[in-house]
């Protein structure tokens, strides 16, 4: 699809944990916006300075897109979302990105997300569990505390709710590195996974991550083109 330059108005900001941040956006031109699951926005602040925020939301609300940050890097990014109030004019470029999911594809779908790069994610999981997606699902997700665990709630009432939806939620251990969510999702990845015949991963986080649960899979017989990707750091 043709990334359009779009206008809206926010309408509502959440806070999910204390750098965790939802906006939600009314869109005023154009009037809705098609896209996909696990599609983002570029956000412009300057000639050659942009950010790109995944779209939270699912393309059934098409009026009306959710924005989901971790604005505890401080940038400029960071500051402009905390800085966003309701009324406030917003205008980006959308939708871009290819990390979506095919219903077509008949393989067994993983999701490995690491703290904010389960947005993507959730619009994906959220949009095919709402229009009847009866397949088996599995979920890792990693994050440094349970509050950075955003959509845990979610993920649980999905995972009760549809038997063959598994949800596997990893948090750091006491003590340990505030940030090795590469090698802790390796490990979950390496305990949950033992066949891959038939799958199709989607990872979302950071680069170390990517390529360590990618390492983890490959060494398993998977195809490297197998595992899809977006990366967040």
């Amino acid at each position: 699809m043709k990334p359009f330059e779009c206008r809206a108005r926010v309408d509502a900001v959440r806070r999910l944990a204390p750098e965790i941040l939802e906006a939600d956006l009314r869109l005023d031109e154009p009037p809705a916006l098609e896209f996909v699951a696990g599609q983002w926005v570029s956000v412009p602040f300057g000639p050659k300075t942009v950010r790109a925020y995944s779209i939270a939301s699912t393309p059934r609300s098409p009026t009306r897109l959710t924005l989901c940050a971790d604005v505890a890097p401080g940038g400029i990014g960071s500051e402009w979302f905390r800085g966003l109030k309701p009324g406030d004019a917003v205008r980006f470029k959308a939708p871009l990105g290819g990390f979506v999911f095919s219903r077509a594809d008949p393989r067994r779908p993983l999701f490995v997300a690491e703290e904010i790069g389960i947005v993507p994610i959730r619009a994906i999981l959220t949009e095919l569990y709402a229009t009847g997606f009866g397949r088996p699902a599995t979920l890792a997700y990693w994050a440094r505390d349970p509050g950075w665990l955003a959509y845990d709630a979610e993920f649980g009432s999905l995972a009760r709710r549809y038997p063959g939806f598994v949800y596997h939620p990893v948090v750091a251990g006491a003590g340990g590195p505030a940030r090795d969510g590469a090698g802790s999702l390796a490990e979950a990845v390496r305990s949950l996974v033992a066949d891959v015949t038939g799958l199709v991963a989607y990872v979302s986080g950071s680069e170390s991550m990517i390529h360590q649960v990618r390492d983890v899979l490959v060494a398993r017989g998977l195809d490297r083109k197998a595992v899809k990707w977006e990366k967040f750091w």
